[in-house]
């Protein structure tokens, strides 16, 4: 038996300070609220009377994702084997190798060896578990099949992060190409034109509108330029702050809806997600209304998100889902109804809700195709465009030098 030293508060709000003999951490938590304190802090003593300090707690930006989705499939193995929480926490902490997951799952087991359930152990590190996570987990405990949903859990984040590897896969070229854009015209102002700018003024004569225009532009940028990035900077900031406030997000998603292919990709994304909790939610035998209320958080857009909550409205009253969805035809297709409605009446929803998911999966990943597609052409006749209307204009002045001078 080890022996802990604590610091508490008395009931009239004293700090005071002792130690107490106990089996585990755990239960020296117990054994000083059974005193009557509320424990501040409670160290193991090693040999000498000393404290046996534990790390800190890692953060969230040490623990990667790999490492969450593994420690959840573990533990929905070992509870479905008939492991305990607290031992299954115990066990994943000695086999952690990294200092951050070790770190981070001895801290959560603590907690709940303390009396804590396990969401609100989780909810104590948002940046590594997010609020999804924890209210699944949470409806997991409260219904008695936690290991169920562990495993609903790894498998969606498996597949979430394989759906969210191809959106960033299919913006890589035309980030490319933008930078790429962006650092030849940078060059051609700063470089190119200033030479063209002393000839011309070597020639004298009046230039043609678009030649000055572009000459006034690389005068900008040459001798402003720190003031032209500062002002950007700003102009940045202020679109940022707009853009996640509440009215400025919800005007710019719909605007991104409206956009032709774009519109379409965006709500194809947030269906995707949708189905595939929704009917990873039932499947773990979640109540349907407390499913879409954890679906909904889900979808990523909260345009698309408030017409699900009307429908979570309907379905509260009495309406089928099918029906209720109805209302979100923005986020939800009519083909889709139809499926629901099917699936409702033959017992299927959750199973046909994550064939759904799959389908739309794959069309997204069409959808994503032909909207690179239509990308790469359009930057490229940008870029071209722009390239070339500055290699004119500083030619303009050269031809009409060679007809004076016929």
């Amino acid at each position: 038996m080890a022996i802990f030293n604590y610091t508490a508060l008395t009931a009239n709000g004293r700090t005071t300070s002792g130690t107490v003999p106990a089996d585990s951490r755990g239960a020296a938590i117990a054994a000083v609220v059974g005193q009557g304190l509320h424990p501040v802090h409670i160290e193991e003593q090693t040999g000498g009377g000393r404290l046996k300090v534990r790390p800190p707690v890692a953060r969230g930006a040490s623990v990667k994702r790999a490492e969450v989705e593994g420690f959840t499939r573990e533990l929905s193995n070992l509870l479905a084997g008939g492991v305990p929480l607290a031992g299954a926490l115990q066990l994943l902490r000695r086999e952690a190798t990294a200092p951050g997951p070790r770190q981070l799952w001895g801290a959560i087991h603590d907690d709940v060896v303390g009396g804590t359930a396990l969401a609100d152990a989780l909810a104590k590190h948002p940046r590594v578990f997010p609020s999804i996570y924890i209210a699944m987990v949470r409806a997991g405990e409260a219904g008695g099949f936690l290991e169920l949903v562990l495993s609903q859990i790894a498998d969606f984040r498996t597949r979430e992060r394989d759906l969210t590897g191809k959106v960033k896969a299919a913006l890589v070229y035309p980030c490319v190409l933008i930078v790429l854009a962006v650092g030849v015209l940078s060059f051609l102002l700063v470089f190119f034109i200033p030479t063209f700018s002393k000839m011309f003024h070597q020639l004298g004569g009046s230039l043609p509108t678009l030649t000055l225009l572009i000459l006034a532009a690389s005068h900008l940028v040459t001798r402003y330029g720190l003031l032209v990035l500062a002002v950007g900077g700003i102009g940045g900031l202020l679109l940022y702050r707009t853009a996640a406030s509440e009215t400025g997000r919800r005007r710019m998603e719909q605007i991104i809806l409206r956009t032709p292919v774009l519109g379409r990709v965006v709500a194809t994304f947030a269906l995707v997600r949708f189905t595939r909790l929704l009917g990873a939610l039932l499947g773990a035998g979640v109540p349907l209304v407390a499913s879409l209320r954890v679906a909904k958080e889900a979808i990523g857009n909260q345009t698309l998100a408030d017409t699900v909550a009307h429908a979570i409205e309907e379905v509260q009253r009495g309406s089928p889902l099918a029906r209720s969805l109805g209302s979100a035809r923005g986020l939800v297709p009519s083909s889709v109804i139809e499926v629901v409605a099917i699936a409702e009446e033959t017992g299927r929803l959750d199973k046909e809700l994550v064939r759904l998911s799959n389908t739309y999966e794959t069309e997204l990943d069409r959808q994503l195709r032909m909207l690179v597609a239509l990308v790469e052409p359009l930057m490229l006749f940008v870029m071209a465009g722009l390239i070339g209307t500055i290699v004119i204009g500083m030619y303009l002045p050269i031809f009409s030098l060679e007809q004076m001078m016929k």
